[in-house]
């Protein structure tokens, strides 16, 4: 009997392990999780949308209920298969999501939306068509599938200083009307004049990264940069925070947090929540001044009220 009740208590710690530990401790996931393990589902009911280069539906991460729909938007249909140069697609949801094999992701009992939106997740701005179509694909089904989150996965790898206009930013204005979280990584190739493409984008939340363990801003950084994560790459930064939106939008809902006086719309008054609670890191390379995330900061915040 002891032996038993061993192997339940064994496997259920296994079951709690962080996807990314390090990255998670120093982000106050791993804390939220455990202050906050009798009030928040970490995700239930919401479902992320990941607008990226497709994925391999077979991988086990995936089974069962976890997916809730997929799409194709550069093919029309609903087999988001990697094609052509896909690779990114089926890991990227990891970070923010994965609830299998021991291993936990940060709102570990969500849904995933997999919406392949372009042929590579290292993309050109002439992308934007078909990314275009993913984005108005969720704004047309989100209230359906109860899509709160999009991970914008694409970086083009250039350092853009301003924004590049094209068919996406209607997209985005309405998602961030509509209080959709919007967030893209800002790439990584240490740039600190510029992000890619499209987290260069007016109403797409731009992410960046601290070492982990450590607030030393790393990888690339501008003054469009709203929060840092950390993480060895943006990709994984921007996939930490997504998990971590759709725990912040469900304390909020829980608590009655009245987020009015934070911004005109849900999305925006989250980020500012994150930016008011995180760290602030100063970036010698950049003269630039940042917030990292602080996720059970954040969460004491909003249900402290």
């Amino acid at each position: 009997m002891k032996t038993l009740l061993f192997l339940i208590a064994a496997l259920g710690a296994a079951a709690q392990e962080p996807a990314q530990p390090a990255e998670f401790e120093h982000a106050g996931v791993t804390a939220a999780w455990k202050a906050y393990a009798e009030v928040l589902s970490f995700g239930r009911g919401q479902t992320l949308a990941l607008l990226d280069d497709g994925c391999t539906m077979s991988r086990p991460e995936w089974q069962g209920d976890k997916v809730k729909v997929t799409y194709d938007a550069v093919d029309g249909d609903n087999d988001p298969k990697h094609e052509g140069k896909g690779y990114h697609g089926s890991t990227i949801g990891i970070p923010s999501s994965v609830n299998h094999g021991g291993k936990r992701g940060v709102a570990y009992n969500n849904q995933l939306a997999i919406v392949r939106s372009l042929e590579c997740c290292h993309c050109k701005v002439a992308d934007s068509v078909s990314l275009a179509k993913a984005l108005q694909w969720v704004i047309d089904h989100h209230a359906e599938h109860r899509i709160t989150t999009v991970n914008l996965a694409p970086v083009d790898d250039q350092e853009h200083a301003e924004p590049v206009p094209t068919e996406i930013d209607a997209k985005l204005a309405k998602l961030r009307e509509l209080g959709i979280w919007v967030s893209a990584p800002a790439g990584n190739h240490h740039f600190t004049k510029g992000i890619s493409w499209p987290a260069s984008q007016p109403n797409c939340f731009a992410i960046g990264a601290v070492k982990p363990g450590k607030d030393i801003v790393t990888l690339d950084r501008s003054a469009k940069i709203d929060l840092l994560v950390p993480a060895l790459a943006t990709s994984s930064s921007n996939a930490i925070l997504c998990g971590s939106a759709m725990i912040l939008r469900e304390a909020i809902e829980k608590s009655g947090y009245d987020w009015k006086p934070h911004g005109p719309d849900l999305a925006s008054a989250m980020m500012k929540i994150f930016q008011t609670t995180g760290v602030e890191v100063k970036d010698e390379k950049s003269g630039l001044s940042f917030r990292r995330l602080d996720l059970m900061a954040a969460l004491k915040h909003v249900m402290a009220r």
